[in-house]
């Protein structure tokens, strides 16, 4: 394994709404964010879409939307459910539908797969997931042999309390030292969500805030960490090539 370090820094949501669209362009244009995640079910996905095909700079996968849930009063409860999470055969459709949908609204097919709230880590999803990015020779987050994942950057608990120290500059400096050699992907969710409803909100502008400052990128460079894509993942996930260029380096 070599022992340079490689980050991708992956926006999720991207195509949710154009408030959320917006953050993720400046996140890219302004920012470190190399990658983004792209849901296909919103309104704001053929904006995103549209973006991404004139910047090809930003590598871009699919986002599998199956539902969302809040924690609330002990239990989680759902926001929204687009199929039944036990229901493999329904599963299965909605999930080649959204590919079907990707490839309409890109003209390719995803170069990485994850999906809103980590659902392709549970069966029936997971399986299906695993099944078409072995078919595409593309990864899917949590899944994939010598990729990192750095996911701590998220500005709530897992039952939805503030966690305000885990969206600060010189925390997320502080952690970023602390990278294993070889391929890392960082996970975040920058954007404007004021026309969004969620409860993720005021934390989206903060992640915002932290990717596009200029201490960052400097912090980077300083710790010898390079900002790539998933151009050529697998390569630099064994440790045996130069990352293809992003904007953002």
């Amino acid at each position: 394994m070599s022992a340079k370090k490689y980050l991708i820094v992956n926006a999720d949501d991207f195509g949710q709404s154009p408030g959320i669209n917006q953050g993720i362009i400046e996140a890219h244009e302004h920012g470190i964010v190399t990658s983004a995640s792209l849901m296909t079910r919103w309104l704001g996905a053929g904006e995103a879409a549209l973006y991404a095909k004139q910047h090809p700079t930003l590598s871009v996968g699919l986002h599998l939307d199956l539902g969302e849930w809040v924690y609330l009063g002990g239990n989680w409860k759902p926001v929204y459910i687009v199929v039944p999470m036990d229901d493999k055969e329904a599963l299965e459709r909605e999930v080649l539908h959204q590919l079907d949908s990707f490839r309409s609204l890109m003209g390719r097919d995803p170069i990485h797969i994850n999906s809103h709230q980590g659902f392709h880590m549970r069966e029936p999803v997971r399986s299906v997931a695993l099944q078409i990015g072995e078919r595409l020779g593309i990864p899917l987050r949590n899944m994939c042999p010598g990729i990192n994942y750095f996911e701590r950057f998220y500005g709530q608990t897992y039952d939805g309390m503030p966690l305000p120290s885990h969206l600060e500059l010189d925390w997320l400096i502080d952690s970023l030292a602390t990278l294993p050699a070889g391929l890392t992907v960082l996970v975040c969710h920058p954007g404007n969500a004021n026309d969004l409803k969620t409860v993720y909100r005021k934390e989206r502008a903060q992640e915002l805030q932290v990717l596009c400052d200029p201490k960052l990128r400097t912090a980077l460079a300083d710790l010898g960490i390079k900002l790539c894509g998933f151009d050529n993942w697998r390569e630099l996930a064994n440790g045996s090539a130069q990352p293809v260029e992003s904007r953002n380096s």
